[in-house]
This record gives structure tokens, sequence and C-alpha cells, in this order.
């Protein structure tokens, strides 16, 4: 059982996409200013792009799922939600699923893309275990990894 607080996030994914995202950026940046042909202009697209793919990286490496005292704050890439530990019946990692899901006592299921199996298989099966032993533990509902 983990210690609370934790947060589980995809580590090696989000390594990867920063690096990329910084190479990229400071790459297209030097280009830019390497380039006797460019005018200013020129330069500023290719800075705005360098600067559009790092964030477009920096949003895909967000989600994360943050376990407290008091609940679950799952982060995806637009979007925030708190859960209460009662609110949460069942985390969900089945074969195949790119995440976790959160089957929810509304009677909805929440994908918790921060644990993902994308490049971390084994993190991934391992902190849905833990995540599914503190809802078993301080929740309401049965789990199902």
């Amino acid at each position: 059982m983990p210690e609370l607080p934790v947060t589980f996030r995809p580590t090696r994914t989000r390594v990867v996409l920063l690096g990329v995202g910084g190479a990229l950026a400071a790459v297209l940046t030097v280009v830019s200013f390497l380039l006797d042909t460019f005018t200013a202009g020129d330069r500023a697209s290719f800075i705005l792009a360098a600067l559009l793919g790092l964030g477009v990286l920096a949003l895909l490496s967000r989600p994360k799922v943050v376990v407290t005292e008091g609940g679950v704050t799952v982060v995806n890439l637009t979007t925030v939600r708190r859960l209460e530990w009662a609110q949460i019946i069942r985390v969900n990692l089945r074969p195949g699923d790119p995440w976790v899901h959160l089957d929810l006592s509304d009677g909805t299921s929440l994908p918790a893309m921060g644990i993902q199996t994308g490049i971390g298989k084994q993190q991934a099966i391992s902190q849905a275990r833990a995540l599914n032993a503190l809802v078993e533990e301080r929740g309401t509902g049965r789990s199902a990894t």
C-alpha cells in the first residue's frame, strides 16, 4: 500500500515528450537564426511553430492521478476532476486498454490517463494495483484490475 499522498503519472512517456519538445524548440529556433535568407517574419514563424510544438507535447505530458487522504484527483489532457473515495466504484485496466478507467457511483466511467500502458506497461500495472488497493481500503466499491 503506497503512502499518501502519492502521484501516479507515466514518467517515461513524460520524459520522452518533454525531451522531444525541448529539442524541437531548440532546433527550430537555432535554424531560424542560421538561415540568412529568413526575414524577421520567417524567424518569428519558426519560433512560433517551435513553441506551439512544445506546447502540444507539454499538454500530452500533463496527465496524472493524485491520491490523497480526501480522495483522488484525475488530471487528463484538458480536464481536472476531483473525486471523493465513495464516488469510485471500480478501477479497471483491462488488456488492450490504453489507460485506467474509473467506474463511478453516478454510472459513468472516467478515464484516468495518468496511469497508461504506453511505454511503461509494468509501471502502469503496478500503479493500477496500488490504486485498486487504495479504493478497496478507503472506498465503498469493489475493484477489478
